[in-house]
């Protein structure tokens, strides 16, 4: 399994997406100063750093331009409040592999995570999650039920995959709103029971089991 680098200060966004990358298969490990992300990052145990700009103690550009110089070849993916040009220029161009501004949507980010893990991978990562005749294209963002095509829209697209990573599965729906709709969803919303609805008029109603109190899971 692959090991990413958090390095990010604010707890919540930390612990979202380690919650997050955990859930789709990878170990995180968190830090929340650009000190500990250079120690972390220089030890080659990492596959990917997630690196916020805003550190306490060091600035993310500077970090990144240390990592760099000491060899450290991992992608590193900059994840920060600063969204201009003149700074998103200065990433890419200081040895960052990609750029996402906050806030952000966590389906985005680990589909960014999942083409750097590839292009290192040479690409082995399989880009079709099939179970029980449901089948998803992340290439090209199609589902196919028993051979047949299904439209899906963005935001159903994702949540299906999300089932899909995790058959047999009870997912709460407190994890399939910081999964699909961000860190900043509302735990009382209703969204993620309006969505399993299309999704079981799309895909099959007998697919998606309700598991009383708890959640929800693909059968």
């Amino acid at each position: 399994m692959s090991q990413i680098l958090i390095a990010e200060d604010e707890e919540r966004i930390a612990s979202f997406v380690a919650k997050g990358l955990r859930s789709a298969g990878y170990v995180p490990t968190t830090v929340a100063t650009g000190e500990q992300a250079i120690d972390l990052a220089s030890t080659g145990e990492f596959d990917l750093l997630v690196l916020d700009l805003g550190l306490p103690d060091r600035d993310g550009f500077d970090v990144l331009s240390t990592v760099r110089s000491l060899g450290v070849t991992i992608p590193v993916i900059i994840l920060t409040a600063r969204s201009s040009v003149t700074d998103t220029v200065a990433g890419l161009e200081g040895g960052a592999d990609d750029y996402m501004a906050k806030p952000f949507r966590f389906e985005e980010l680990l589909a960014r995570v999942r083409l750097r893990l590839r292009s290192e991978n040479g690409g082995s990562e399989s880009t079709v999650l099939s179970h029980a005749g449901l089948s998803l294209d992340l290439r090209t963002r199609k589902a196919h039920v028993d051979g047949r095509d299904v439209e899906l829209s963005a935001r159903e697209f994702t949540l299906a995959e999300t089932f899909l990573r995790s058959p047999g599965q009870v997912l709460s729906r407190e994890q399939l709103l910081s999964r699909v709709w961000g860190y900043d969803f509302d735990p009382g919303s209703n969204v993620v029971d309006v969505y399993v609805r299309y999704l079981r008029k799309k895909l099959g109603a007998e697919r998606f089991e309700t598991v009383r109190g708890m959640g929800y899971r693909l059968g």
